[in-house]
């Protein structure tokens, strides 16, 4: 016990070098005021906190929530699948499951988002295509809205939840499944009542994954979205670089983490409790 304390030792000191303590350095940031030109007043104040009641800021903050639970959901929707097919192939179509899954990491983030500019720009080609099939007679107006923020979202993010859900049914025991089938369990009821509680901790971590990383996502909005679509990350972003107004950036980061931590630790409880709930089979 005393050897394993000491080697938290690290991780613990990391932890609070790296995490903690920046993160304090926020929240006292976010209790100060700023003069004219920018500069902090180191006086306490809640003014920074009053501007995010402002209706304008409210909105964008509930336009974050819902674009980044719907990316969660629908990523969720489409990897379970796919991750559940990988882990239940051979080991050659597990293998290039995964490299198909990864290979997006092997190209710049960047370079991969204005791909989608020119697929989905009016005169992209998503655009021609459909056009020169006759499908559409003009135009449509894809780029610069929210559903092509959503696309690049889902898309930016399907692996890091794909990935979570396959370790997690790679790891189930399948000899509950082989025992369910032999007692004339349907394979629904099978997979409601055994695979999907046993895989709660990929879900869940896929989902906090995908959630995070899209609340604090700019780039995709900026770039897909324009001025027509902003998000919390992007308010924040400005606040910052070039606003100049530190205090307001400091207190929507410190929503936007107390907001988070709130969300993840209700979805945790639904997943929680589901588990047990068909666990005691009071389902």
């Amino acid at each position: 016990m005393k050897k394993s304390g000491f080697a938290l030792i690290p991780v613990m000191l990391w932890l609070s070098l790296f995490l903690v303590v920046p993160m304090l350095i926020v929240v006292g940031i976010s209790f100060m005021q700023r003069d004219t030109d920018g500069n902090l007043i180191y006086t306490f104040s809640l003014d920074a906190y009053k501007i995010f009641f402002d209706s304008l800021y409210l909105g964008i903050y509930w336009d974050t929530i819902v674009l980044s639970v719907a990316t969660t959901v629908i990523c969720l929707l489409l990897s379970y699948p796919l991750a559940y097919y990988i882990a239940r192939s051979g080991p050659r179509r597990q293998t290039w499951g995964l490299a198909l899954i990864t290979i997006p990491f092997w190209i710049n983030f960047l370079i991969r988002t204005y791909a989608w500019v020119l697929l989905l720009r009016t005169q992209g080609v998503v655009n021609s295509l459909f056009m020169n099939l006759g499908w559409i007679s003009e135009p449509m107006q894809m780029l610069y809205t929210k559903g092509a923020v959503l696309l690049g979202m889902v898309y930016t993010f399907i692996p890091f939840m794909v990935l979570p859900i396959y370790v997690a049914i790679e790891q189930m025991d399948r000899r509950l499944l082989e025992a369910a089938s032999d007692l004339g369990a349907s394979p629904w009821r099978s997979f409601w009542h055994i695979t999907l509680p046993q895989t709660k901790s990929g879900i869940t971590t896929g989902a906090v994954l995908v959630y995070v990383s899209t609340t604090g996502m700019f780039v995709v909005t900026d770039i897909l979205g324009g001025a027509k679509s902003s998000m919390i990350s992007n308010i924040i972003q400005t606040q910052f670089l070039g606003a100049r107004n530190w205090p307001f950036g400091a207190a929507l980061s410190v929503i936007f983490v107390i907001t988070s931590f709130i969300l993840i630790a209700l979805f945790n409880k639904a997943m929680t409790s589901r588990y047990e709930t068909v666990k005691e089979g009071r389902v």
